[in-house]
C-alpha cells in the first residue's frame, strides 16, 4: 500500500501568511512550494520596468511574450523567483510592486499565461501552491483547499512589521490601506475574483500563531492524504 502525494491549494487575503504556512507544509511533506503571488509580483515588475501601459491590452500581451517566470534554489536550499533568468526575490517585495500587483493581476492574458505555468507545475501532484484563486481555476480538483484570513488590522501590523525589518520606509496607515485596495480590487474582479467554494477549509489566523495554524493545517493535510491511499 502506498502513499499518494496530493495537490494542496491556499488561498486567502494579502499578508495573512499564506506563503509562511505554505512553505512549512512542503517542508513537513517534502513537497514542492510554488508561490503564485511571486509570479504575479515578477510579471508586475517586468511591466512597470518597461512602461506597459496596463490598460493597452496588446501592448501587455505582447510584452507578457518576453517574460519568462521561474523559480531555483540557492545553496542553502531556498527557493527564489526569477524574471528571465534574474534574482528578483527582493525587488518584487516592495511597496511599490505591491501597489501595482492586483492591477496586473486582474488582465486575463496575465492570468493565462501564468495559470498555464502553474498547471504544469502541478500535474505530478505533490505540490503546495498559495494565491488568490488556486483552488477555484489554477487547482479546481485539489485535494486540499486551505482559504486563510485574518482581520486588516492584523495582516497590516504583520506587513509593517515585515516591510520595517527590511529597512523600508512605510507607515502603517500606507499598509493598511494598500491592504484594504487588494482586498478590493481581488474580491471584485472580473476575472478570478478571490472567492471560495464550499470544499474549502477556513483557516482564521488573527489570534493564532505560526506554529497552532500550521499545527491545524497539517492535521488537515494528513486526513485528505489518508483519503487518497493508493490500493
Amino acid at each position: 500500500m502506498g502513499q499518494a502525494k496530493i495537490n494542496i491549494a491556499i488561498d486567502g487575503y494579502s499578508s495573512c501568511g499564506k506563503g509562511t504556512l505554505a512553505k512549512a507544509l512542503a517542508s513537513a511533506l517534502n513537497y514542492v512550494f510554488i508561490d503564485s503571488g511571486a509570479m504575479y509580483r515578477a510579471v508586475t515588475l517586468y511591466l512597470m520596468r518597461h512602461g506597459v501601459d496596463l490598460d493597452d491590452l496588446p501592448q501587455v500581451e505582447q510584452a507578457l511574450t518576453h517574460v519568462k517566470v521561474a523559480f531555483e534554489m540557492d545553496d542553502s536550499g531556498v527557493s527564489f523567483v526569477t524574471l528571465n533568468d534574474e534574482n528578483v526575490e527582493n525587488e518584487i517585495r516592495s511597496i511599490a510592486v505591491a501597489s501595482k500587483v492586483s492591477e496586473v493581476a486582474k488582465i486575463q492574458a496575465v492570468r493565462d499565461k501564468l495559470v498555464y505555468l502553474q498547471q504544469q507545475m502541478g500535474a505530478k501532484k505533490g505540490v503546495v501552491m498559495d494565491g488568490r484563486d488556486i483552488g477555484t481555476v489554477v487547482f479546481p480538483d485539489a485535494e486540499l483547499k486551505i482559504f486563510m484570513t485574518a482581520s486588516v488590522e492584523v495582516r497590516a501590523q504583520r506587513r509593517f512589521a515585515e516591510l520595517v525589518a527590511k529597512g523600508d520606509v512605510v507607515t502603517f496607515e500606507e499598509i493598511s490601506e494598500n491592504l484594504k485596495h487588494r482586498d478590493n480590487v481581488d474580491s471584485s474582479r472580473e476575472n478570478s475574483p478571490l472567492t471560495m467554494t464550499a470544499d474549502y477549509r477556513v483557516l482564521d489566523n488573527s489570534d493564532m500563531d505560526r506554529d497552532a495554524q500550521f499545527a491545524l493545517a497539517m492535521a488537515w493535510a494528513d486526513e485528505a492524504i489518508a483519503a487518497n491511499l493508493q490500493f
